[in-house]
């Protein structure tokens, strides 16, 4: 397999931040405040330990979601470093993949890239959206993710039901997923670059899975 060279351009944006601006952009719609004005309400009057917090706008009117959220910029509860704006969470994400490919997990890093290049090539529709954690890659829903360990990168894919899956290498790990609800239902371990060829085809299985 040829040396990939390291991935161009931005990440991409993450779903839930959308998600969390439209939930923002319907509590003045709905309430009649603006953000700001619920976060200055609560602080002036409301309680200021976390969850009393929330559950104080709730029983204002917001939404359960809504009241988290409001709570968080309020201060009360801990929240993104990004504050859930595209440009903020755009700005931050450098930072997420510095961070799970520092110290000695730096080793895993051309391995990651290697990874991150292989999900682009599937399609234009691919989104590259990473987390503090793990990084997820995006169709039309999660199909797959990179978590590291300090031995190992974790693959894991959105494979769907195991009875339908036969691997006579033994490569794929069932993670228990498909049994609780989660998208993520097998994993492969990376280790060395002769892992990524090996796990290509069920990257591309995920992938099509996706799309349908």
């Amino acid at each position: 397999m040829a040396k990939p060279s390291h991935p161009s351009g931005a990440w991409d944006l993450h779903p839930s931040v959308a998600y969390i601006q439209t939930v923002l952009a319907n509590i003045q719609p709905r309430t009649g405040r603006t953000v700001e004005a619920w976060v200055d309400l609560v602080k002036a009057e409301g309680p200021t330990e976390a969850r009393a917090r929330s559950a104080w706008l709730k029983a204002q009117g917001l939404g359960a979601t809504q009241a988290g959220l409001v709570a968080q910029r309020a201060g009360a509860m801990p929240g993104h470093a990004f504050d859930d704006t595209p440009e903020g969470y755009l700005a931050a994400a450098p930072g997420y993949v510095d961070g799970q490919y520092s110290g000695r997990m730096a080793i895993f890093r051309p391995l990651f890239n290697h990874l991150v290049i292989l999900a682009r090539s599937l399609g234009k529709d691919v989104k590259v959206c990473p987390c503090e954690t793990m990084v997820p890659f995006y169709r039309n829903h999660v199909f797959a993710e990179v978590k590291p360990f300090a031995s190992r990168l974790d693959l894991g894919l959105a494979l769907g039901d195991p009875s339908t899956l036969k691997d006579p290498s033994g490569r794929l790990k069932d993670t228990g997923g498909f049994r609780k609800k989660d998208r993520i239902t097998y994993r492969v371990e990376i280790i060395l670059e002769a892992d990524l060829e090996l796990a290509l085809p069920w990257l591309e299985r995920a992938y099509e899975r996706d799309g349908k």
